[in-house]
């Protein structure tokens, strides 16, 4: 397939660093080595090389959702790739599952989740920030995924218009204010997944979801770690990314009368 105008693509410069563009008409590129005219990759196959006015060679990469993930507009501290795979995975998101998301951040995750869950599916997310929306809105737009997700500013202590969703995804300060209003908007047996950086978050949330009657608790942390290869030296990278959260997980249960009558 052919690069086309409107495409997203991934640079690959020749010292392995990565730019997202997006190709328009008359638009240019400035890195580092030199400028680049995006429209000169208009017909060109994914792999093919692009030259800079400086003579340097830059590969053409279709990206993947990790790469957009990346590459989005930060305001905040994003969930990395690592965390929203096994989001993905744990939580057993396909195409047409219905998601909450609560604490939308910059999309970052919402654009892995809206991935996931496409073309038949749907994301709800709800953000008090109107700032957060509006810049997650143009992350996912350039992800090319603002089909699958519904935005909502109101808080989570509010609760969800939506009910009979297949997961809840919380990443807020204080993941025990939703978690009541994850209860009512989940389907029996639904999935919730909780983002927190520290253990007494992760303590208040574990609490809190047998409280409200949430079975199968757990409580997780992901290591990852690059590693540099050349032959007789090959080794751990020098910098990596440590502890990014605690992953908790449970499924909806059914409450019994005691807990239906607190």
């Amino acid at each position: 397939m052919k690069i086309k105008l409107q495409d997203t693509v991934l640079l690959l410069s020749p010292d392995d660093k990565t730019f997202l563009v997006s190709i328009s008409e008359g638009k240019t590129f400035s890195s580092h080595l030199g400028i680049i005219d995006l429209e000169d990759a208009v017909g060109k196959n994914w792999g093919d090389r692009i030259t800079s006015k400086l003579g340097s060679d830059f590969f053409l990469l279709d990206p993947t959702v990790e790469d957009k993930l990346m590459k989005v507009r930060r305001l905040t501290q994003i969930v990395y790739p690592k965390d929203a795979a096994f989001i993905i995975f744990k939580t057993g998101l396909k195409s047409s599952s219905r998601v909450i998301e609560t604490g939308i951040g910059s999309g970052a995750l919402t654009i892995a989740l809206a991935n996931a869950v496409s073309p038949e599916g749907k994301i709800f997310t709800y953000e008090k920030r109107q700032q957060f929306i509006t810049n997650a809105k143009h992350n996912i737009e350039q992800a090319g995924l603002l089909d699958y997700v519904e935005f909502n500013c109101g808080d989570a202590r509010d609760g969800f218009k939506e009910t009979e969703v297949d997961a809840v995804i919380i990443d807020l300060p204080s993941p025990w204010y939703g978690i009541p209003s994850a209860y009512k908007a989940l389907k029996g047996g639904g999935q919730i997944a909780s983002i927190s950086p520290t253990y007494n978050q992760v303590e208040k949330t574990a609490e809190s979801l047998e409280r409200n009657g949430f079975v199968n608790i757990e409580t997780l942390e992901l290591i990852l770690r690059y590693y540099q290869v050349k032959p007789g030296k090959t080794r751990p990278r020098n910098k990596m990314v440590g502890h990014t959260g605690f992953l908790t997980f449970a499924r909806k249960g059914e409450k019994s009368i005691d807990e239906n009558e607190v």
